[in-house]
């Protein structure tokens, strides 16, 4: 049976840091995610205001799904 592809949902979390609040994202960070989501058609991932932390967790994500579409598909 064949599975569906399900989108990630990017939901923030909200883990406060030390400053009593999270960081927003960085300006390198914005540009890298707003990149990646551009490149893997996921538009959703990239969102502005987002903490640091989360900014990071979607750019790793992002990365990972480029890596995996960049692999030649599996034949046995």
């Amino acid at each position: 049976m064949e599975q569906k592809k399900r989108a990630p949902e990017y939901k923030e979390s909200h883990a406060p840091c030390e400053s009593g609040g999270a960081e927003p994202m960085t300006g390198a960070q914005a540009s890298h995610l707003k990149t990646l989501a551009d490149e893997v058609h996921e538009p959703g991932a990239f969102r502005e205001g987002l903490s640091r932390r989360e900014a990071s967790r979607r750019i790793n994500v992002l990365m990972e799904k480029q890596r995996i579409g960049e692999l030649p598909p599996h034949t046995d």
